[in-house]
């Protein structure tokens, strides 16, 4: 076999063709090629390859065999959130967002449009409602983007350096913010209240005129609503920052939108709205601010606007203030630099918002509500188990406390699959002050047999 036949998908395989690039170069191996690589990063011992498939066929077999191997939420009770939660997704969304002009346009001008700037615009205008803000972006990738986007966008505001956050936050989530910040913003964290709420004594001791704002989440990383909302921010502006809100969207049919308790920057995940769990995707991040220029001028992302066209009484969508992005100005001069976004899931979440419509959105949010802490109770029936463990409001998610069982979080989440049931998130190694706890997610999909059903399968291992 000649080096193409055993490398079918590597490009320039060929021995051949190698040497004459290498000869167009002025080289004579590859490994001169690569000369600047620095010795740690090159292997040093041949790829530990399996035997090429023969066929398509064979392949396919061999990865549908791997992927039998695991297991779903499909299959299985899930309890687990933390970041993606399991919702209803109505099947009028994923019928949408698979239409070929959705689902295979990318970037684009008007001119290719199809249907795609208006719906992204029809998107931002339902999620602005939804926050009660003016102004939200064509979506970035993740809630971690958006919460980093959201203190840079503070940051560039107020010339400042310090991000105060909450002790309880989402670790990932408050280590990617701390990545895309670190040329210019410090972040300390606030102490939390035997509650898990923001404490207020040393929110004040720690604002200073180097702070950029506050940035907290209503619900936070465990569930919990924050009651002090509008003291956080009133404590914040007289401090000459920033109130910067994180929210989960689909809490907002019951709970106050963060505006009305001051907010100036709002940001959260789009995951809950019409968007299935996914390994490694169907996160997706939005930001949210009033309609003022010095707000609406730090937005990296692209912005879709209603304009009027040429011919009297028709409109048109496109982007507003092009320039301020990296891709429409010179790219040094960009607020930030915008790559990839995920706009398939903001087209989704507007068809499910358009789909539940306001009173829909109050009848999942209180059916969560009620399904949780129908699941609280349940579980602090159980000897040794405390549900609720922070005792304060929550909502979707909770700290149920394990420790006064003798048993780990990890042993109990292990039987937990034995019998089908994925267990809530272990918090023991990321919040150790917290003991053996673990953090449950309560949502619609929840009957009530299904929670006597978790309750059981606890008692008994327990």
């Amino acid at each position: 076999m000649n080096g193409f036949e055993r490398h079918p998908y590597i490009p320039n395989s060929v021995p051949e063709v190698q040497q004459e690039m290498l000869q167009e170069l002025g080289m004579s191996s590859l490994e001169e090629l690569h000369k600047n690589v620095p010795e740690l990063l090159k292997l040093k011992k041949e790829m530990d390859l399996p035997p090429a498939f023969e066929s398509e066929y064979a392949l396919r077999r061999h990865v549908e065999g791997l992927l039998g191997k695991d297991t779903s939420c499909k299959k299985n009770l899930n309890f687990l959130g933390a970041g993606c939660w399991q919702h209803y997704v109505p099947a009028i969304c994923d019928e949408i967002n698979g239409k070929g002009e959705f689902l295979t346009a990318y970037g684009g001008e008007p001119y290719n449009d199809e249907g795609r700037f208006q719906a992204l615009f029809e998107y931002e205008s339902m999620v602005a409602e939804l926050v009660d803000m003016d102004v939200v972006n064509v979506p970035t990738m993740d809630w971690a983007q958006a919460a980093a986007t959201t203190v840079r966008m503070a940051q560039r505001i107020t010339g400042r350096s310090v991000v105060l956050v909450p002790e309880y936050m989402d670790p990932d989530k408050l280590q990617a913010m701390k990545n895309y910040g670190e040329s210019c913003i410090t972040f300390q964290p606030v102490a939390a209240t035997s509650q898990g709420t923001m404490d207020l004594e040393d929110l004040k001791a720690k604002l200073n005129d180097q702070v950029i704002g506050v940035y907290f989440e209503n619900p936070g990383y465990l569930g919990v609503i924050e009651p002090n909302g509008q003291q956080i921010s009133d404590l914040v502006h007289a401090a000459g920052g920033l109130s910067l809100v994180g929210v989960d969207p689909i809490s907002l049919g019951v709970l106050a939108a963060p505006p009305s308790y001051g907010a100036d920057i709002v940001c959260g995940d789009l995951q809950p709205l019409g968007i299935h769990m996914n390994y490694g995707g169907g996160q997706s991040g939005f930001m949210a601010t009033r309609d003022e220029e010095k707000f609406v001028m730090e937005f990296p992302s692209r912005l879709f606007g209603l304009a009027p066209t040429s011919q009297p009484g028709e409109y048109g969508f496109g982007d507003v203030a092009y320039d301020r992005t990296s891709f429409g100005h010179l790219r040094e001069r960009g607020k930030e630099y915008v790559g990839t976004q995920s706009a398939l899931w903001g087209i989704t979440a507007g068809v499910y918002l358009a789909t539940m419509g306001p009173q829909g959105m109050k009848d999942v949010g209180q059916t969560i509500l009620q399904n949780s802490h129908y699941a609280a109770k349940k579980l602090s029936s159980i000897p040794g188990v405390k549900a609720n463990a922070l005792g304060g409001t929550f909502f979707k998610e909770f700290v149920v406390d394990f420790t006064q069982t003798g048993k780990t979080v990890a042993q109990i989440n292990e039987a937990l699959r034995d019998k089908g049931i994925f267990g809530g998130k272990d918090l023991s190694k990321q919040f150790p002050a917290l003991g053996q706890s673990a953090l449950y997610c309560v949502t619609e999909i929840h009957t009530k047999e299904d929670l006597d059903e978790l309750t059981s399968a606890l008692a008994e291992i327990l």
